[in-house]
């Protein structure tokens, strides 16, 4: 026969007890995160917050260092600086004959330059390379990665392989020396 003790039932009213004290906790704390307004309202601006001090057309700029390090902040004068009429562009560097008879030799090669930096660097590479004492094939593969970059390349005109060969044969021409 089960027997049943009042103990028993005792320590089970203490556990429900127990169980809804936590569920209590739990909702509690969880009210206290508040509701979904973690999130930004406003789209932040890269212009400061200006405020009038008086009817005049001085604004204050007050920013949170200068608010606690002092009693007030101090009135300043702001102007916008007016934006540039043309907008700048960069100029491409001078070539120098050098510079020059390397890129027509390329162009006799049939390879098209989009941008003469990438070409020259290729052949500064070669150059430097090749006083350095790198291999033949190392050359090959780094120019090979530099010169396919140029937007003005195209491989069913001329294999990768070709116009590395070409970039060094012309550099060793008419740019090394």
């Amino acid at each position: 026969m089960l027997r049943t003790s009042g103990k028993a039932s005792g320590l089970a009213g203490r556990g429900a007890a127990a169980g809804v004290a936590v569920t209590i906790a739990s909702v509690l704390l969880l009210a206290g995160c508040g509701g979904n307004d973690s999130t930004a309202s406003s789209t932040p601006t890269l212009r400061t917050s200006t405020t009038t001090a008086a009817p005049t057309s001085t604004t204050t700029v007050a920013s949170s260092a200068t608010a606690s390090t002092t009693k007030a902040a101090p009135a300043t004068t702001t102007t916008e600086l007016p934006q540039p009429a043309v907008t700048p562009t960069l100029t491409a560097p001078k070539l120098t004959a050098k510079d020059q008879a390397y890129l027509d030799a390329l162009k006799a090669r049939g390879i098209s330059v989009s941008y003469t930096d990438i070409a020259l660097s290729v052949g500064d590479y070669i150059c430097k390379a090749e006083k350095s004492g790198v291999s033949q094939q190392e050359v090959l593969t780094y120019v090979n990665a530099m010169a396919g970059q140029d937007p003005s390349y195209d491989p069913n005109k001329m294999p990768i392989a070709q116009l590395g060969q070409a970039y060094v044969a012309v550099a060793n021409q008419t740019y090394c020396k």
